[in-house]
């Protein structure tokens, strides 16, 4: 197995793409390759700083890089030797079997969509997000990568979320909500009501609709969504986490009796953020492309950089790619 890393993507690459690089290197041994892709004076630099780094890893140079706030698609098209675009042609030439980016989600998008196009059948790829609850994680998608989607598009995400769902969470029939402003059938825009009608036709394990009170309860494995929904879910997520991050840190430090409370409280704490830490899932699958894409957080670690190659690793162990093609087949053999 060979994965193909953009070294420059991130808001702190190459430090932390290289150190997470190397963990990965050391802690799945039956990855035979990992390419660091980028400037190869800067990897260099980071790689010197390591000691002992592992032989599977070797650096391919890349001169440009995608920042965060360019076009996605023209930034793709004009940087022809960006990090981004020569890792993922690494994974259209065979040289790899799937590609990590923390950089610019839409570049990566972009690429993998360009280069590798959809897998048979799909029409249109989707960001499938690993959300924590206090009972299991559930796959949200799409979280960004289709703002515009018809019904059979989020047919086809109920299926690929579906088997992400069981492959890689290990759930043994997800169970699927639609996310809607009402539990009812009638409830929704056009788009929803025609897939809830769908989905409900099919052998898939549909609930119903949800709402968005629903999404931390823990009882969905899988929740659909266009991805201009989902990328507001999980923004608005993210936002309101850090604020009630923010608001605990000030009550607790009014007073010495409140610190005395918060010291007390102190494991207690570490292990809810340990449970909502998305560094523990890695990073984002881009399912529906021809090839294995793993989207990382723009503030991704070492430790997510890590679990963001693990988590391709899994991908390609459990031939995500075959399943999500043999889902879709059925799916046709339905209507």
């Amino acid at each position: 197995m060979r994965i193909a890393v953009d070294a420059m993507g991130g808001d702190f690459a190459p430090r932390e793409i290289v150190a997470g690089t190397i963990k990965a290197a050391r802690e799945y041994p039956s990855i035979e390759k990992l390419y660091l892709v980028g400037d190869e004076n800067a990897i260099q630099h980071e790689l010197e700083k390591a000691k002992d780094v592992p032989s599977t890893i070797e650096i391919r140079h890349a001169s440009e890089v995608v920042g965060m706030e360019e076009a996605p698609a023209v930034a793709i098209r004009r940087k022809k030797d960006s990090s981004i675009g020569r890792a993922v042609d690494l994974v259209k030439a065979g040289e790899a079997d799937a590609v990590f980016s923390a950089g610019n989600t839409g570049a990566a998008v972009a690429a993998t969509t360009l280069k590798l196009r959809t897998l048979e059948g799909v029409q249109r790829p989707a960001i499938a997000c690993v959300m924590p609850t206090p009972i299991k994680p559930y796959v949200l998608l799409d979280a960004g990568a289709t703002t515009d989607c018809n019904p059979a598009m989020l047919v086809q995400f109920a299926v690929m979320g579906s088997v992400y769902s069981q492959e890689i969470l290990g759930q043994r029939k997800p169970l699927i909500g639609l996310l809607s402003v009402g539990t009812e059938d009638s409830k929704g825009n056009e788009t929803t009501k025609e897939t809830f009608r769908l989905l409900e036709k099919s052998t898939l394990n549909f609930h119903g609709n949800v709402e968005g009170h629903d999404l931390f309860e823990g009882q969905m494995d899988v929740i659909l969504c266009d991805g201009f929904v989902g990328n507001v879910v999980l923004k608005t997520s993210e936002s309101v986490a850090h604020a009630i991050g923010r608001w605990l840190k000030e009550e607790f430090t009014r007073n010495p009796i409140r610190v005395l409370g918060a010291l007390l409280l102190k494991p207690a704490i570490a292990a809810i953020k340990k449970r909502s830490d998305p560094s523990m899932y890695g990073g984002a699958p881009l399912l529906g492309v021809n090839g294995i894409c793993i989207i990382g957080h723009g503030v991704s670690n070492a430790n997510a950089v890590c679990n963001g190659i693990r988590v391709a690793k899994e991908s390609v162990d459990h031939q995500l790619n075959h399943r999500i093609i043999e889902g879709i087949k059925r799916l046709g053999g339905e209507t």
